[in-house]
């Protein structure tokens, strides 16, 4: 027997909203294609839902009484430009503009209407060993990890 269920990771996030959970699922599936597995209950009050982005399940719910905590999830994708078209079309706030970081990834961050933070990786670079200890000294990479920590990436409700 399987210790985790196929079709599942080992580690699965949950989103949990205040009565938001149905718009959010309708986010999620537009700007990552992602696929509805199935929810218990109706907006506003879904008691559980799940949906699959990639290869990922992730849950949600809504919990009117909890308090409000956002989550931050990092996804990869194929075309990290195109992902950012779709969720500045919604409403979303673009918190990281594309940056290539040294080990290879181009990483930006977006904050959803619903108050998550979203990291986003496109693999750009496969870099050696001895390419990375350079890049890791390359001025432009640098100043690359220093925009990305020093943005403001605190989500806002």
């Amino acid at each position: 027997m399987n210790v985790v269920p196929e079709g599942y990771h080992t580690v699965t996030p949950w989103i949990i909203t205040r009565g938001r959970t149905a718009e959010l699922i309708d986010f999620i599936t537009e700007v990552f294609d992602a696929t509805e597995l199935g929810r218990v209950g109706e907006a506003p009050a879904i008691g559980h839902a799940e949906v699959r982005i990639g290869d990922s399940v992730v849950m949600l719910f809504d919990a009117p009484v909890w308090p409000e905590t956002p989550a931050f999830l990092r996804l990869y994708v194929a075309d990290d430009a195109e992902t950012l078209k779709r969720v500045k079309k919604l409403g979303s706030r673009v918190v990281t503009e594309p940056t290539e970081l040294f080990w290879g990834d181009r990483v930006s961050r977006f904050a959803d209407p619903f108050g998550n933070l979203w990291w986003i990786h496109q693999r750009v670079a496969e870099p050696t060993a001895d390419e990375l200890t350079a890049r890791m000294q390359d001025e432009q990479f640098v100043k690359a990890m220093e925009y990305v920590q020093s943005a403001d990436f605190t989500p806002t409700r």
